[in-house]
């Protein structure tokens, strides 16, 4: 009984405190991932496993549950204890991204993930990203410390992180992680001058190792393919996604009709949005994208109302990431960007992105909790 009132004693206090409009929409976002993933995976377990058709949507399902958990775990820390133990995973998930090329597993020439025995296709990278946002964030507002330190050091734990990406390769998560780091930066009072010339040593760095570097021929026949827009170039997969998107119209061709998840390789991941337009059209789209940009407002609503510098880094940290990662991901859908293989936060199938997503609603909804005076 002790145990049973402690619980909901606990739970009671969750519950209370939480933003509970923020809290709606991280649920309803994670619940139409999962319609969606029920819709557009179903077809492909059968064909390519000739087993149960909702293979892939139960174990969409099992990863929602965890993420769920993930975002109770998260945003039930004194915030305090949530700074602690983030900057603690920060480091266990930096090691694990060293572990990459040691052990990684190769797919299609990438060496992206480590299968452990409890945590299979885990990418290291989906996990340090949250927490890497609390680390920078936690330095920048170090009081002690000269703002030159501050920069160098949050400069060097990025150029670590980017460097161990490119071993990969992963560019699409260097990008992502960089424009996070600069986000924060420039937010923390950066002079423009020194973020921009930053900024363009980056691009020629990027640039020398696209053109010379044998390593990421890849990159550089994506690039070459996106600005050649003839038939028979590398444009397949693009191609196929803006078909579906155009052919859905308005208001799709139903439930179930849509043939792009049929043809295109991680359509359920990377192309989420194209399948979702091809079978709900178009207003489908508009809406999802009207929850993120309500959510986004809402955090950003928070934030202003905020008076310590630690906790509006996070957020800012923390809300900039999904925006980027939605914008790459419907940006490469809508042929914006080159390919990148990006998820969508939230709706994407894949256990590394729920899980990631679902750390970062959990500081978010942490930091945005009800004063406790």
């Amino acid at each position: 009984m002790q145990i049973d009132s402690f619980l909901y004693k606990f739970y009671y206090q969750w519950w209370k405190n939480i933003d509970k409009s923020i809290f709606f929409i991280i649920s309803l976002l994670f619940i139409i991932g999962l319609f969606f993933s029920l819709v557009s995976t179903s077809l492909i377990a059968s064909d390519k496993l000739d087993t149960n058709s909702y293979f892939f949507f139960f174990k969409h399902l099992i990863y929602v549950l965890i993420g769920i958990f993930i975002v109770f775990i998260f945003s039930s820390f004194r915030k305090d204890q949530l700074i602690k133990y983030s900057i603690i995973l920060f480091f266990i998930s930096l090691l694990s991204l060293v572990l990459v090329p040691i052990i990684g597993i190769e797919v299609k020439g990438s060496k992206r993930w480590i299968d452990l025995f409890f945590l299979p296709r885990f990418q290291p990278i989906e996990v340090l990203k949250p927490f890497l946002i609390v680390f920078l964030a936690n330095i920048l507002c170090t009081e002690k410390t000269n703002l030159t330190i501050k920069y160098l050091l949050t400069t060097i734990t990025i150029s670590v992180i980017s460097f161990l990406l490119i071993v990969q390769p992963d560019i699409g998560q260097t990008l992502l992680v960089v424009f996070s780091w600069s986000v924060l930066i420039f937010t923390s009072g950066i002079s423009i001058f020194i973020l921009l010339a930053l900024f363009c040593l980056a691009i020629i760095l990027l640039t020398y190792l696209i053109l010379y570097v044998p390593k990421f021929d890849y990159i550089h026949g994506r690039i070459f393919s996106f600005f050649n827009r003839d038939p028979g170039t590398h444009n397949f997969q693009s191609d196929k996604a803006i078909d579906s998107i155009t052919s859905g119209g308005f208001f799709g061709k139903g439930i179930g009709e849509g043939t792009l998840k049929n043809r295109v390789p991680e359509a359920h991941t990377d192309y989420i949005i194209s399948v979702i337009s091809e079978e709900f059209g178009v207003v489908a789209i508009m809406l999802i994208i009207l929850l993120f940009l309500i959510f986004i407002y809402m955090v950003f609503k928070k934030i202003s109302f905020e008076k310590d510098d630690r906790i509006k880094l996070i957020l800012i940290g923390s809300i900039s990431l999904i925006l980027m990662q939605a914008t790459i991901h419907i940006g490469v859908n809508i042929r914006l960007f080159p390919t990148t293989g990006m998820t969508l936060p939230f709706l994407s199938y894949g256990g590394s992105s729920i899980i990631s997503t679902s750390i970062l609603a959990g500081i978010i909804l942490n930091l945005t909790k009800r004063k406790i005076n």
